[in-house]
């Protein structure tokens, strides 16, 4: 069995902070607010809705960018790259979230505190 670390607090709470970066996947920014909200008294749960915000904030900015790209036509060839980019990391955080280590996106902007 792996080793949990001291930030988790139990299953229950491992498994919202899996939710939260599972739904960066399925509904953008929108889920891991949700839960960013709803579990400040998880302290584990909150930390891990935190990160994924902060990346799902991250990749919106992306999506962005990729959309005025677009128009000159590379936006097209970056936005299945940045889906995947996406997919992948989330996938990443959720499975470090469900062993209850503490997962850190690359290239994520800290832009909530």
């Amino acid at each position: 069995m792996a080793e949990e670390s001291s930030s988790s607090s139990g299953s229950e709470e491992r498994n919202l902070a899996m939710i939260a970066h599972i739904l960066g996947i399925v509904v953008g920014f929108v889920g891991p607010l949700i839960i960013y909200l709803t579990s400040k008294d998880k302290k584990y749960a909150y930390a891990q809705a935190k990160s994924a915000l902060n990346f799902q904030i991250t990749i919106t900015i992306g999506w962005a960018i990729c959309f005025v790209l677009a128009f000159v036509g590379i936006g097209f060839i970056l936005y299945p790259a940045l889906f995947v980019v996406n997919l992948i990391f989330c996938i990443m955080a959720a499975m470090a979230a469900s062993k209850g280590e503490d997962y850190k996106y690359p290239f994520s902007l800290e832009l909530v505190k």
